[in-house]
């Protein structure tokens, strides 16, 4: 199997549901990641890229008809660099990763970039076909944003149940109580507030052009969900999101809504040699697991434990874990099954929670903010995953 790298990764800044990428178009927000990636990368012929892999969750709307193509065509490289666009659903952008990966390991490619988009603000609502042509009758039209939609009445209604209410068992099976969710919320926006202070996202940010009705377009330049006041007070006042009586899930202590795009390149040796760049990180192994989907935040567990097995290495020989931050209760929910993992190294720029969770985009940026952290610190292992809606984790290994 052919070694593979991460040459470079960036990602635009995450904009918050209505926020200010509300109008840009995913397609056009996808391309813009790939422009500027390959804008740092000059030595690099985009006629060497093999392929082009994007997650995207929704495919309902604006991202339609393979958005990994139309990104790539919009970004100007040759029509010649084919794409492909790849759905797990909230890791939809680090399946994308792992399966250039995977194209290069076994020589399918030398070059290849992968990433995610979501616009979540632009999700579009949809309504079903009638039965029959007449007569027309009612149709219910659902919202594309987040969670279900015309679900098959075959499914077990305990498997379908909302994402929110999911992290609701998951806290009542690890007694993981209303406080404990806030204060991890409260962290992650202070732990997010520090880093753009301190610059550390500035490797991995490319700020997006806003065409503006009435001027020049408008720089979107920062994440616009992190609150450097945030205040556990203030959290506290939030009523509960999923249930009315004794709740704990709130819109403090869970990921917002949000758009956003993600873009690395990865090679391997003879394609890292051509670019002449010493790489990021190197891709060390995979993993994913599946579980009963009422649980499905607690799937990370089984996908990071087969990961780091593959990778014949163990919580003690890492340095950082990405794991995306759906909801606090998830993440506390992982880290009660992992008694072993020393939590002081877990998203330690902050997650979700802070910076949003553009559903597509999520892993590649997860995977490039593991990649640029290891780079920064010149040698280590980190490990980037994520907990997917009905019930499945997915992660991934890499080494400096």
């Amino acid at each position: 199997m052919n070694p593979v790298y991460i040459v470079d990764a960036v990602r635009t800044p995450i904009g918050r549901y209505n926020g200010g990428l509300a109008s840009v178009r995913p397609d056009d927000l996808a391309a813009h990641a790939i422009r500027e990636l390959l804008s740092r990368i000059p030595q690099l012929d985009p006629a060497r890229i093999e392929d082009v892999y994007l997650g995207n969750a929704n495919g309902a709307g604006e991202e339609n008809r393979n958005v990994a193509r139309m990104a790539a065509l919009l970004a100007g490289l040759p029509t010649s660099v084919p794409g492909a666009t790849v759905n797990r659903l909230c890791a939809s952008g680090l399946e994308a990763v792992i399966q250039a990966a995977r194209a290069i390991a076994v020589g399918d490619a030398s070059v290849a970039i992968a990433g995610g988009v979501e616009s979540m603000t632009r999700a579009p609502y949809v309504l079903p076909k009638n039965d029959r042509p007449f007569p027309a009758a009612h149709a219910e039209l659902y919202s594309t944003t987040l969670g279900w939609r015309m679900v098959n009445p075959a499914m077990n209604p305990q498997w379908t149940i909302p994402l929110g209410e999911s992290a609701e068992l998951i806290a009542e099976k690890h007694k993981i109580g209303r406080e404990q969710q806030d204060e991890f919320a409260l962290h992650s926006h202070q732990k997010a507030a520090a880093a753009l202070e301190q610059g550390l996202f500035d490797s991995e940010l490319v700020p997006v052009p806003v065409p503006q009705r009435n001027g020049d377009p408008q720089l979107f330049a920062a994440d616009e969900c992190v609150r450097p006041n945030a205040s556990l007070a203030a959290m506290a006042r939030l009523k509960p999101s999923f249930r009315t009586e004794q709740g704990t899930v709130t819109a403090g202590n869970a990921s917002p809504l949000n758009d956003g795009a993600a873009a690395l390149l990865l090679a391997d040796e003879e394609g890292v040699k051509a670019i002449g760049r010493e790489p990021l990180a190197r891709v060390c192994a995979t993993g994913v697991s599946a579980i009963d989907p009422d649980y499905f935040g607690l799937a990370p567990v089984e996908a990071v434990d087969r990961a780091l097995a593959k990778a014949a290495r163990t919580f003690a020989d890492l340095d950082v874990l990405e794991l995306n931050e759906a909801f606090a209760a998830q993440v506390l929910g992982c880290l009660a099954e992992w008694p072993e993992f020393d939590p002081a190294i877990l998203n330690p720029q902050g997650g979700a929670i802070a910076l949003g969770h553009p559903l597509g985009a999520s892993g590649a940026r997860l995977t490039g903010t593991v990649a640029h952290q290891l780079a920064r610190r010149g040698s280590g292992t980190g490990v980037a995953t994520l907990c997917i809606g009905v019930g499945q984790g997915i992660a991934l290994v890499l080494e400096r």
